[in-house]
């Protein structure tokens, strides 16, 4: 096995502590008769057991080690896959070297675990190759990424040689991309101990649709056509959605992200102490074959705050050009995002007639910024109880029409007043008493 992981190029930058690094040392001691039966044995179950706990975490079954190393292929970001997620496989001597990787990779996956096995007196490779997963609806996993690599997996083991391997593997780079890109919706940004930018998959975003969403069609619209331009490569704004409340600002925009996650787009949320890092977010994706929402939630700025100068210069003003893979989408409460108070007018001019404050502009500048601003306004009570009947109706709940009215306006007295989310959690509470 560690003879196969050493011919490795393109793909050969594996870090020691990974699974494949460690069951090639696993094998090289073991042909070598380095270490005795006990030790082997219990270093092949740490690495079994790392490979369970994968399997846990994102859904797999069947055979794990097939899933394992097509989550490799992946997950694997280098020159070629990266090549591959923007042109495709086109031909180029970087092919050559790549398709020497598949055929060992090919040869990893056909590997025969039986002489180790048979040696150290173990089945456990032959039981995760045919691994029944706990029933997954009791696990909590990113069933997209599962069924990615289990589907690449599937094609894989029916692969009859390299030049197979090489077909499947770069039409998926192609299909989907390379890496957490690839593979997930919806990333949080953090910093590594030595200050390095690091993204965060977010494995259970809410499934929410734009129809899930009742009301609202001409704010939904508008942010569905911006969307839409900016996923095919047109001319697209910055989104800024404010407005009351629970009025579903938020709501819109992962329902945004979850209908137009096939076309290419994902989302980066960041939050403002945050800002610091936004020229740094951008630079590490402006290459990528993807479209990328910067997705900014409740965004407001006290007097004395000044990250939304980070901000400003990102969105437009910088010395460097913002790529045309990125957008800024933002929700606040606030329709001007920075607290005004009267000290504000302290340097008013006035002339001929004019009247004009330099802190006022500079503190307005930020919202003239997004091209687009959408209004969310609390619902009227009628609508208020459109929105309940219809989540009610989806919900299967039976009241009549007259029964939904009355309960929801004692409810919405008791919780906060009228809002699309107090709708929503009346009808959780109605679904709860079912």
């Amino acid at each position: 096995m560690y003879q196969e992981i050493a011919k490795l190029i393109m793909y050969g930058d594996i870090e020691e502590d990974s699974i494949l690094y460690q069951m090639g040392e696993i094998f090289r001691d073991f042909e070598a008769g380095k270490e005795s039966k006990a030790v082997l044995t219990r270093r092949v179950y740490t690495q079994i057991k790392r490979l369970l706990t994968l399997a846990t975490d994102f859904g797999f079954d069947e055979n794990l080690w097939h899933n394992y190393l097509a989550y490799f292929l992946i997950t694997n970001e280098n020159p070629f896959s990266i090549t591959c997620e923007k042109t495709g496989a086109s031909e180029g001597s970087v092919n050559h070297f790549a398709r020497n990787d598949f055929a060992a990779v090919k040869a990893l996956f056909d590997y025969d675990f039986s002489e180790i096995e048979s040696a150290l007196g173990v089945d456990c490779f032959s039981r995760i190759s045919d691994y029944r997963a706990i029933a997954k609806k009791e696990l909590m996993y990113n069933k997209n990424v599962s069924e990615k690599v289990q589907a690449l997996s599937r094609r894989l083991e029916k692969a009859e040689d390299a030049d197979a391997f090489f077909g499947a593997v770069t039409g998926f780079y192609r299909d989907y991309g390379v890496g957490m890109f690839g593979l997930n919706k919806a990333f949080r940004i953090t910093n590594s101990s030595s200050g390095e930018l690091v993204f965060l998959p977010i494995n259970n975003m809410d499934k929410v649709m734009l129809d899930d969403l009742v009301g609202y069609e001409i704010q939904k619209k508008k942010l569905v056509d911006n969307t839409k331009a900016f996923v095919e490569g047109k001319k697209a704004n910055n989104v800024l959605l404010f407005g009351d409340s629970g009025t579903g600002k938020s709501t819109s925009i992962k329902a945004i992200v979850n209908e137009f996650y096939g076309d290419g787009l994902r989302m980066i949320e960041i939050y403002k102490h945050q800002f610091k890092d936004l020229s740094n977010v951008i630079a590490a994706v402006k290459n990528r074959n993807y479209k990328f929402i910067i997705y900014m939630d409740d965004l407001s700025f006290e007097e004395f705050e000044v990250e939304y100068k980070f901000l400003k210069a990102v969105i437009e003003g910088g010395v460097e050009t913002k790529p045309d893979n990125v957008l800024i989408y933002a929700t606040s409460n606030r329709r001007h995002l920075i607290k005004e108070t009267w000290n504000d007018r302290n340097d008013m001019e006035h002339d001929n007639g004019m009247h004009r404050s330099d802190t006022m502009q500079e503190k307005l500048s930020l919202v003239n910024r997004f091209g687009v601003t959408i209004n969310y306004s609390r619902p009227s009570q009628k609508e208020y109880f459109d929105i309940v009947i219809s989540l009610a109706r989806r919900a299967g709940i039976t009241m009549s029409e007259e029964e939904l009215k009355a309960e929801a306006n004692k409810w919405e007295l008791a919780h906060g007043g009228i809002s699309g989310r107090t709708a929503q959690q009346f009808v959780y509470y109605l679904e709860g008493m079912q």
